[in-house]
């Protein structure tokens, strides 16, 4: 959390200075020899900006305090375990063999997986974490590639007695991250799930348009951060609850998405997507380690800003992608959850919660060895 205290209080201090030396300029203009119009325009000017550095300063605090006060009233749930110095965050529930660890996306942590959980947790011992910066774990200074994140949460799971056998389930980014971990740990693995995950060099194949907009990406993310160090995204509604989770787990899925903490670590993440795509592209294959994939249906509307030429194209290249991730195995087979968008989990989360249950039950031997792997089915 610190962060988030540090950011707002200096922006307050700075404000503050600013507005002390405005006042102390305006006056000391009641001494000055100038002429009448420069005095009345130079208070003006210094008066506007007294306005807007305590408007500002202000919107600090109150966005600093109000996320400070909703985070201590919601404590993490169960436990942190200390990695390498640093506290991390791992939520587990239900019982069984094997684990299903649950790996969210960037930007996101062990919340966006409030509707699936509960559901798995019936069947099975579910463990969702949050990675450094997110959630609940404390942030880290340095570059957040797929090697790094494996071993941190290889760590993690050690450090919980969570040692195999694991099913990993990754969504979006975290699919470099699980295949990362499978290249390294596959002996403690019983299958991995990707929820319309991410492919390594992926935005290499994007169009000309999207490479742009991801090119601009950390620029976007330090403009977030300044928006809400500022308190000008809660102002523009960007702590607003989420949509398709119960309300209180909305709320904090919100406010954690307005912390600095969040975006500085999703910025980390995302300058080492190129590093985490080298470190992944030979990995794989897996032999004949059990593979569910879920892919977001190609037929879903393009982002907003991008042509329809542009989103079409997209759209056929992150169906090629999501393709080739049935190459990782003998045992693989994909899933298109139609009218689903890239967030699975939300949109289409019965579906998800059938399948994996399936899953699960086809690794212990409890359901017949499936004879559709290598298909391709929308669903």
């Amino acid at each position: 959390m610190g962060l988030n205290i540090i950011a707002p209080s200096v922006v307050l201090l700075v404000t503050l200075l600013v507005c002390l030396a405005c006042v102390i300029r305006i006056r000391g203009l009641r001494c000055k020899n100038y002429r009448t119009w420069r005095r009345v325009s130079e208070t003006f000017v210094l008066a506007l900006v007294i306005i807007l550095a305590a408007a500002l300063g202000l919107g600090a605090a109150f966005n600093g305090v109000a996320g400070q006060y909703f985070f201590s009233r919601h404590s993490a749930p169960v436990k942190f375990y200390e990695i390498d110095g640093y506290k991390m965050h791992l939520y587990c529930t239900g019982q069984g063999s094997p684990t299903l660890v649950l790996d969210a996306g960037l930007g996101n942590d062990s919340l966006i997986w409030a509707n699936v959980q509960p559901e798995l947790s019936k069947i099975t011992q579910v463990c969702s974490y949050d990675r450094a910066g997110f959630g609940w774990s404390e942030p880290r200074p340095e570059l957040r590639d797929a090697e790094r994140l494996t071993e941190e949460l290889h760590g993690l799971l050690t450090s919980a007695g969570v040692t195999g056998p694991i099913v990993l389930m990754g969504h979006s980014i975290s699919g470099l991250y699980i295949r990362a971990y499978a290249a390294r740990y596959r002996e403690s693995l019983s299958g991995l799930v990707f929820v319309d995950g991410s492919t390594p060099l992926q935005n290499d194949r994007f169009p000309a348009e999207m490479q742009l907009a991801e090119k601009n990406e950390s620029m976007e993310l330090r403009k977030l951060e300044w928006l809400s160090i500022l308190g000008i995204r809660r102002e523009m509604g960007g702590c607003a609850p989420e949509e398709g989770f119960s309300r209180s787990v909305a709320k904090m899925i919100a406010e954690d998405e307005c912390r600095t903490s969040v975006l500085v670590a999703a910025a980390q993440e995302f300058s080492s997507v190129q590093q985490s795509g080298m470190e992944t592209l030979h990995s794989g294959p897996f032999g004949d380690l059990p593979i569910l994939i879920f892919s977001q249906d190609p037929a879903q509307p393009p982002p907003s800003g991008f042509s329809a030429e542009a989103g079409k194209s997209l759209s056929n290249t992150w169906n090629e992608m999501q393709e080739e991730l049935k190459s990782l195995s003998t045992r693989s087979r994909r899933i298109i959850a139609k009218g689903s968008s890239h967030y699975v989990q939300i949109d289409r989360v019965s579906l998800l919660i059938g399948e994996v249950t399936s899953f699960i039950k086809q690794i212990r031997g409890q359901m017949p060895e499936r004879t559709d792997y290598g298909s391709t089915k929308i669903e």
